[in-house]
């Protein structure tokens, strides 16, 4: 085993106390990333003075890990979120009883995509599908294409970002829409609240006003019996989930308390009411 010089694990001692002092709750972890991540004593330091004045560790890092993978961020795009894991044991969960059809070539849109998480996790999963991505924010969009360098990843305005093509063909959406109320913005933590676009953040003066579109919006662009997942909070479920009681849609939500994730299940009518 490699002796630690003193000097080395005192500049160790000392992230760990200036992150824990910042109220990181996970000081020694990102203290030991730190370290790996900047080898240069100077560019260390300037990046625990960055996590120190509030600035998310993945921004700083350059990436996120989510399901398992690494994902670039750049400044001010949204970071990935543990919970929205969820969508993704919703969807292997809904493949497994047979519930999701995805032939080959199927049709998958991670919608309002930020760094192209899903997407990049959902590549792994169905190597068979033909998966785009889209947001409305151009940072985002660039940082997706570097997640999803042989995937088409969109700009704009939610299903407005799609080629004319896509309507009704897709089999599969993915959502991670924001939905924080505006008002509540400033109350965020500040690594959300201070470097992340608030259009990323902002659902709204009650949080839904995306989730209303998206329900509204959706039917024209998903196939007949496809699915859509959306993320959304516990205290917003049942009001999402009534933006989709029509004759579009039939809904169901899913609780995952492995990432404190939420889920509205959302599958599109096989046919229309007369």
């Amino acid at each position: 085993m490699r002796a630690v010089a003193s000097g080395e694990r005192g500049g160790e001692d000392e992230i760990v106390s200036r992150l824990r002092a910042a109220g990181c709750v996970f000081a020694e972890d990102e203290a030991a990333l730190l370290i790996e991540q900047f080898a240069d004593g100077a560019d260390r330091d300037a990046a625990v003075a960055r996590r120190v004045a509030g600035e998310p560790l993945e921004q700083i890092l350059g990436w996120a890990e989510f399901a398992g993978l690494r994902v670039r961020v750049l400044p001010g795009v949204f970071v990935p979120r543990l919970r929205t894991a969820a969508i993704l044991t919703a969807v292997d969960d809904l493949r497994e009883r047979g519930e999701l059809d995805l032939p080959a070539g199927a049709l998958v849109v991670d919608l309002c995509c930020g760094t192209g998480a899903l997407g990049v996790a959902l590549r792994s999963r169905l190597p068979d599908a033909m998966i785009v991505a889209a947001d409305v924010d151009p940072v985002a969009v660039r940082c997706a294409r570097t997640n999803l360098p042989d995937v088409s990843v969109f700009q704009g305005d939610l299903f407005d970002a799609l080629l004319p093509g896509f309507r009704r063909e897709v089999a599969l959406v993915v959502v991670n829409a924001p939905y924080v109320p505006t008002g509540e913005i400033a109350r965020m933590p500040p690594e959300a609240r201070d470097h992340e676009h608030h259009v990323a953040l902002d659902g709204g003066a009650d949080g839904l006003t995306l989730h209303r579109r998206i329900a509204r919006e959706g039917a024209g662009w998903v196939r007949p019996g496809g699915v859509l997942l959306l993320e959304t909070s516990r205290a917003q479920a049942e009001a999402t989930q009534s933006f989709f009681t029509t004759t579009e849609w039939t809904t169901s939500l899913v609780l995952d308390e492995d990432v404190d994730g939420t889920v509205l299940v959302a599958r599109r009518a096989t046919r229309r009411a007369s």
